[in-house]
């Protein structure tokens, strides 16, 4: 009788061990988890015609922001933006938290310098 190679065991314990770590993964309709989203400061809104706010927002949109977005948010590498269709709190959101591709800035800019970008978007200056 001829016997078993060990090539053929240590695929079979292979294929259980995949067996078993597919078992135990994350179903595929399972949303990933996703971080906690810090809410936009008190008072975002009432900030937004400040003309000091909206020229440093510009600034800060003409140093970082056009690496993606474009001069005025399109052409660029990211989806061209609606301001008009936004809110403060929705930008805020998005630039200080990230969505997608896009990441947070909350590491990298104060809470007021993510209200003057957000100032800017949202402002008769910035309109692409």
């Amino acid at each position: 009788m001829p016997s078993r190679p060990m090539g053929g065991l240590a695929a079979a314990s292979a294929t259980t061990l995949l067996l078993i770590a597919v078992a135990f993964a994350q179903p595929a309709d399972s949303p990933p988890e996703e971080a906690p989203r810090d809410p936009p400061p008190a008072g975002l809104a009432d900030r937004m015609k400040d003309a000091a706010l909206i020229s440093q927002g510009e600034k800060l949109w003409q140093d970082q922001c056009t690496h993606c977005h474009g001069a005025k948010a399109y052409p660029g590498k990211a989806p061209k933006l609606r301001p008009r269709a936004y809110t403060p709190d929705f930008v805020w959101d998005r630039v200080h938290n990230g969505f997608r591709a896009m990441p947070p800035w909350k590491e990298v800019y104060s809470p007021d310098e993510i209200a003057a970008v957000v100032a800017y978007v949202l402002s008769d200056d910035f309109f692409p």
